[in-house]
């Protein structure tokens, strides 16, 4: 009886359980780490868009910042695991891009970083 890590047996036959969603998932929060960290990074580059940010004068551009992030996030997870839904993904490329993706998220708020470019 040989099993891999995606399979289950039943009977005599061996259907693979799809991991798109999964991996949709994965892939969907290194996105919206980095969609934290574009809005973050732009906004400190450009007066205008800090403005149109601004949602909420209290919170001032962090209102604007999150919103956007919480939005990009929930369209590429829908998109994704619409997409993956029945599909086996390579979750070792989903994981790396997802890595990077944070990464990304990372260094993009930080304000060290963002001295380079002032």
């Amino acid at each position: 009886m040989t099993t891999s890590q995606n399979a289950v047996e039943f009977g005599k036959t061996v259907e693979t359980i799809p991991n798109g969603p999964g991996a949709a998932a994965i892939l969907a929060a290194g996105i919206g780490c980095a969609a934290i960290g574009v809005p973050a990074f732009v906004s400190e580059l450009s007066p205008g868009l800090r403005g149109l940010l601004n949602f909420y004068n209290p919170v001032g551009p962090l209102s604007g910042k999150t919103s956007v992030t919480i939005i990009v996030w929930l369209i590429a997870w829908y998109g994704l695991s619409r997409i993956w839904q029945r599909e086996t993904a390579n979750m070792r490329t989903v994981n790396v891009a997802a890595l990077i993706l944070l990464g990304i998220g990372f260094l993009l708020p930080f304000p060290p970083f963002w001295y380079l470019f002032v």
